[in-house]
């Protein structure tokens, strides 16, 4: 399989390299002033981290492997300052460098702490997951998780590279790699209408870590996300389109304890946007049922509790796209033109809601 290079410009560029063998460049991304190397990785998949602690010997590397909580049970500040204590004790310097193994979650952890530790050291992502591999793992955005919300601490840490290893994603959970789809198809809705049209021509295709469009569906979700990151690093401007569908799948994300995957959330928030851009009058009728028709094709939910409204409404109050007590969406115009819904009132948020409600 050959080797695609996607660059991610800006201050710090980088590439994300996606292909087959792509952990042969991991030492090369570390640096030779690193001597240790900790390994971030979920504690209940040990086996996704030996690969790189092995590329990393091999290399000379003295390799620290530190084991997480799964999933979003990683991205707390007691699993970080627990982290941090490990570094310590291992006399982590700042020429030393953390490379973060595993799902989104994961690599948000590990590029906090490489981000916070020292006041920044390298760090390498390699995502395993297309969530990660598509999204999280790229753009330099690090955070965990607080009880008022998600991601609201965090830092801008570009990594020094992403390697995407693609044949780790037929060991993914169907589950998880269908969750993953959102954010692909995300992509699709704010930038690239190709993603859409590859989706909709064979949604079981899609649905496939093998399936025929499998790269090329990856490889154009991680442009998309380049393209924006390269332009606006700290989401002053344009990177908030990237945030489509995500306040109220944080709100979700908030009122499940976190045990609805992300790309869930995210498919039930995009359902919600779309319907917010028809109410507000910026998308033409059509939108949101190409939306809920694109997403149910390829199992992913698109309505959630009508009960839930109040507690969901609460919780959008505390999204960090606001600006003091003026509450902000990412809405469309239509597909591939994105624009901002600045303090909707209150109706029109729940009549976007109850279209989605069951």
């Amino acid at each position: 399989m050959s080797v695609t290079r996607i660059t991610v410009g800006g201050e710090r560029p980088y590439d994300v390299v996606v292909g087959a063998g792509v952990l042969g460049e991991l030492p090369g991304l570390v640096g030779p002033r690193a001597g240790t190397v900790a390994v971030i990785h979920p504690e209940t998949l040990p086996e996704i981290a030996r690969p790189a602690c092995g590329a990393l010997e091999a290399a000379g590397y003295a390799v620290l492997p530190l084991p997480v909580p799964d999933g979003e049970r990683a991205k707390t500040a007691e699993v970080a300052a627990g982290l941090w204590s490990a570094l310590g004790r291992h006399g982590m310097t700042r020429s030393d460098a953390v490379v973060g193994v595993g799902g989104g979650a994961t690599t948000d952890l590990a590029g906090f702490v490489a981000a916070t530790w020292l006041r920044g050291v390298t760090v390498v992502q390699v995502p395993t997951t297309l969530l990660g591999m598509v999204d999280a793992a790229v753009g330099g955005k690090t955070g965990i998780n607080t009880p008022e919300g998600k991601n609201l601490v965090g830092s801008f840490h570009p990594p020094a590279g992403v390697l995407c290893d693609l044949a780790t994603l037929v060991t993914v959970p169907r589950d998880d790699y269908v969750a993953g789809l959102a954010e692909v198809i995300k992509g699709g809705f704010i930038a690239d209408p190709e993603i859409l049209r590859l989706v909709e021509a064979d949604p079981e295709g899609a649905r496939e870590p093998g399936g025929p469009h499998t790269r090329e569906l990856v490889e154009r979700k991680i442009r998309v996300k380049a393209e924006v990151v390269g332009a606006d690093l700290r989401e002053s401007g344009v990177r908030e389109i990237l945030n489509y569908g995500h306040t109220l799948a944080h709100a979700i994300e908030r009122a499940e304890d976190y045990r609805m995957r992300h790309g869930e959330a995210v498919a039930i928030g995009m359902v919600y946007a779309a319907e917010l851009s028809e109410l507000s009058g910026h998308a033409a009728a059509g939108l949101a049922a190409r939306t809920r028709e694109i997403l149910a094709s390829v199992g992913l939910p698109t309505a959630y509790r009508r009960e839930a409204w109040a507690e969901l409404r609460d919780h959008m109050r505390v999204d960090k796209k606001n600006r003091g007590a003026v509450r902000r969406f990412v809405v469309l115009d239509g597909v591939a033109a994105v624009a901002r819904l600045e303090d909707p009132p209150e109706e029109l948020l729940e009549a976007a809601f109850r279209r989605i409600a069951r």
